[in-house]
């Protein structure tokens, strides 16, 4: 049975990495080897399949978690994160550090991929862990559980816009009811995930090289408003190409010139420009200091990017050892309300597949036929079926390594962090869909 052998591999995977103390690069390409043989795959093909999985997975990530990882640590080693972080404190105190990352997070977190998000916030985090001597999850997780309810949930983010895309729903739509849904459920778990226990008996460390170990003296930093103009840049140029495309399918030069400074690689890579001017001969740094920022910051992004990429790589053997076909067909006739059902399947396929692109397109599919004579909105349709497919990330997700890496954790630490808090948001993202669709049924009685 397909499931039992995702089961397994998950299984064997943290044997491996907590038991035998095996490197995650080699772990996961070892199980996605064994999980190949064990579905059938011939052997010819098991290393293109490997090879497809990295490179699709790199191939949407490497460029951005590089150049926003330099953009960081370019920011970092100037002082300009340092004063953005203090900024931060001075607007919000000390006790309101969660409060002002949960408020950065969503605002950049609608038009953003959690990815880009992430690498561009992640390090004004570090430093604000070093400014104010908190603990990196208290400060970090906050802005990784609302970037991710910001992705998941809301278009223009792939899963949901893919989706709107299948069940002809408003793209308008579907943003402004799930940011009824998003924003008190995304804050609530954001404040409160940081305060239970187990949470609390982590006590990771930044990792080493991703930012700036010097504490600068107020004079030593460039000022609020390049150092916010910089950081702001990549949000400005993004969320410039989303409102373009929802507001207009209009086929015109000036169009897909905001499409292409607007792409995430372009927009960080023009960002990336600007930093090194911004923070390096304009304020007396050396091109070689800045160059060796830059340096810093890839060598620590190494062993990062190769697990994601391995990740990527299990991801796929799953994908095509048929799990997801083998998903499609138990859940065809099952007879429950469409919008729990479409919740529902993309939990099952996000459990067994960890991609939740894969899972909302597939899950989409199964209750595409259920949509015409339910008399559900097709807009909470998609919210169902966006907001299922959040749940229960873990190992065979490429975020789910993102995210231990990035914030130093092993891997059940990683699983008690993220798999909880991913599984809560689709729990009450549940609840909240209901909730909009009886409210859109009482106003149109």
């Amino acid at each position: 049975m397909p499931l039992v052998v995702v089961g397994i591999s998950v299984l064997a995977l943290l044997f491996l990495m907590t038991r035998l103390k095996l490197n995650g690069f080699a772990a996961l390409l070892l199980v996605a080897v064994g999980v190949a043989l064990v579905q059938g795959i011939p052997l010819v093909k098991i290393p293109d399949i490997l090879a497809e999985g990295i490179g699709g997975q790199i191939g949407d990530t490497m460029l951005t978690i590089g150049l926003g990882a330099m953009v960081g640590r370019v920011m970092g080693d100037s002082g300009a994160a340092q004063r953005i972080a203090t900024r931060l404190l001075a607007l919000c105190g000390p006790g309101g550090v969660q409060v002002a990352m949960v408020l950065t997070a969503m605002l950049i977190g609608v038009t953003m991929f959690y990815e880009v998000a992430f690498v561009i916030i992640v390090p004004v985090a570090f430093t604000l862990v070093r400014v104010t001597r908190k603990s990196l999850l208290w400060v970090g997780l906050p802005m990784s559980i609302a970037l991710s309810t910001m992705h998941s949930f809301l278009p223009p983010h792939p899963g949901p816009t893919a989706v709107a895309s299948t069940f002809h729903a408003s793209a308008g739509l579907t943003l402004f009811y799930g940011l009824f849904i998003a924003v008190p459920v995304g804050a609530l778990i954001a404040l409160v995930w940081p305060r239970l226990p187990f949470i609390r008996a982590m006590n990771p460390s930044v990792p080493k090289g991703l930012v700036s170990e010097r504490v600068f003296e107020d004079q030593e930093m460039p000022g609020t408003a390049w150092s916010l103009s910089v950081a702001l840049l990549p949000v400005v140029l993004i969320a410039g190409a989303a409102v373009t495309d929802m507001a207009t399918s209009a086929d015109t030069p000036l169009v897909h010139l905001v499409e292409f400074v607007g792409s995430a690689p372009i927009a960080l890579l023009l960002t990336l420009v600007v930093a090194i001017w911004a923070f390096g001969p304009r304020i007396g740094r050396s091109l070689a200091e800045v160059s060796a920022s830059c340096r810093g910051a890839a060598q620590a992004m190494a062993m990062i990017l190769l697990v994601i990429g391995a990740g990527g790589a299990f991801k796929q053997v799953l994908v095509d050892g048929g799990i997801s076909d083998y998903i499609k067909d138990a859940t065809d006739g099952w007879s429950i309300s469409p919008i729990v059902l479409a919740w529902l399947v993309a939990v099952i396929l996000r459990v067994a597949l960890g991609s939740a692109t894969v899972a909302v397109v597939t899950a989409s599919g199964v209750v595409l036929p259920l949509l015409a004579g339910s008399g559900v909105h097709p807009e909470i349709m998609v919210l169902a079926v966006s907001c299922g497919s959040i749940a229960f990330s873990h190992v065979n997700d490429p975020g789910f390594w993102m995210f231990k890496e990035y914030f130093n954790l092993s891997v059940i630490e990683a699983i008690k962090a993220r798999t909880t808090y991913t599984t809560v948001l689709a729990v009450l993202g549940l609840g909240g869909v209901l909730l909009v669709e009886r409210a859109l049924d009482a106003l149109s009685l």
